[in-house]
């Protein structure tokens, strides 16, 4: 069966037909297509990529909604599915989420929670295929890459304010993606057909930046012998990305305060006020708070600021990893190399302190060193081989800290294994051969 891209079709799925009767109405009310079955077994008989989005219940006879979930997850891994019920809890919403879940909604909701949940999870659904399949305009342009619960919210947060023309805020450590993100905020807004500039406050002196921000009139300081448009006019109803704003001096502080509140720009040596709509979206190099805290940075310009976003550091979705590594050996040309099992077990024990710029750094490093299609771990940069040990004692401060952190785990889950590799997000055999490999195998209780 065709898909009308402009048609969006949903699949209920409720073994109780008033509640698929109150979905279908809802729902079609809002403009949407609507099925709708009482057997989530039936429903698993149909070709399900027709589409656009499932709502399940999640306790049925015949197969329950995390069953229909895992089933759906594995033959349409892109399809977004809420899930639903009047029984929820903090473990059920777990395992939801790590399931693949878009969302979750607790019974009784009404018809406009239910779709205002529907129309945002079809916004992040276009999101992530906008940046995983790479369609933004220039194609050059690296794009997020990630499908973990902590990405998928990152996105949610995104595709919420991204048609706003509220300032923002992005906050995050070095390496996570600041300035895509910025440019994310800008394709996917309405603005995306107008200027999107980037200005990095570091990398320009105070006396250039405020020139280069503001512009100037001929003759406004030596060498000025023409008019000059600042970059804030050039931006008009487009996007200004400043990065590292914390660099910026407290008096271009005040300039850019001035702007924001009023939408008006005086040129260097000029006096006409000139107003210009452009949306500010700025990303902090230190802990803007703290700045602020310290006098070093304007506490009413941060306020200006009314939306403010944290990038994830990579070590909060690592299992991403497999993903991301992927993206990047295709995109470099190396399509047929793959990470041995045991060297994906490095990447995942490792806190990725520079983020996804390290791990691209990384495997640049590693293709270069290494001959073979198969990366090993002796093929990884001596940081992923600290010298192995026999006495916790002697381990080092990374392997020390994992330590502690599986044995925290172990005693949360009354040291069962199948519990605590999840709580640790890796699988049993993996979790065991840390046990051995730690000295935790002792500790067991008997």
């Amino acid at each position: 069966m065709g898909k009308n891209e402009d048609i969006v079709r949903i699949l209920v799925i409720d073994d109780d037909a008033v509640a698929c009767e109150f979905l279908q109405e809802a729902l079609l009310r809002a403009g949407y297509e609507v099925d709708a079955f009482t057997s989530a077994r039936k429903a698993l008989e149909r070709e399900l990529s027709c589409y656009d989005m499932l709502l399940s219940d999640i306790r049925m006879p015949d197969i329950d909604g995390l069953q229909f979930l895992r089933q759906v997850h594995e033959k349409w891994p892109q399809l977004p599915v809420i899930l639903m019920t009047a029984f929820g809890s903090l473990e059920t919403t777990m395992e939801a989420l790590r399931l693949g879940a878009w969302d979750y909604i607790s019974k009784p909701f009404s018809p406009e929670a239910i779709r205002a949940m529907v129309q945002k999870v079809l916004e992040v659904r276009d999101l992530q295929q906008h940046w995983i399949k790479g369609q933004q305009e220039d194609r050059r342009e690296p794009h997020f890459i990630g499908s973990s619960a902590v990405m998928v919210d990152f996105y949610k947060q995104i595709a919420r304010i991204a048609d706003a023309s509220a300032s923002v805020l992005i906050s995050g450590e070095s390496g996570t993606g600041k300035e895509l993100t910025a440019r994310s905020l800008h394709q996917l807004s309405a603005r995306r057909d107008k200027p999107f500039l980037t200005v990095n406050c570091s990398a320009i002196p105070e006396t250039l930046l405020e020139s280069e921000l503001f512009g100037y009139e001929k003759g406004a300081f030596t060498g000025a012998d023409h008019v000059h448009a600042g970059l804030l006019e050039a931006a008009q109803h487009g996007t200004i990305f400043l990065d590292e704003i914390t660099e910026m001096s407290p008096g271009l502080q005040g300039k850019l305060l001035r702007f924001m509140q009023n939408g008006e720009i005086r040129r260097l040596g000029g006096h006409e006020a000139r107003h210009v709509e452009v949306r500010v979206v700025a990303a902090a190099n230190r802990d803007i708070d703290e700045e602020a805290g310290a006098g070093r940075f304007r506490s009413d310009l941060l306020y200006r600021f009314v939306v403010r976003l944290q990038v994830p550091p990579l070590r909060a979705h690592k299992e991403d990893l497999p993903q991301l590594i992927e993206f990047f050996l295709k995109k470099w040309g190396y399509p047929t190399v793959r990470i041995s099992d045991e060297a994906m077990e490095l990447f995942m024990t490792y806190d990725w302190p520079g983020n996804v710029r390290e791990l691209e750094n990384v495997l640049r490093q590693t293709l270069l060193l290494s001959p073979f299609t198969v990366i090993l771990p002796e093929n990884l940069p001596a940081k992923f081989s600290p010298p192995r040990c026999e006495g916790a004692t002697l381990l080092s401060p990374l392997e020390t800290a994992e330590r502690q952190q599986i044995l925290q785990a172990l005693e949360i889950a009354a040291w069962n294994q199948s519990r605590t590799a999840q709580r640790l997000g890796i699988d049993r055999k993996t979790l065991r051969t840390k046990i051995q490999r730690y000295g935790l195998a002792k500790e067991l209780l008997p």
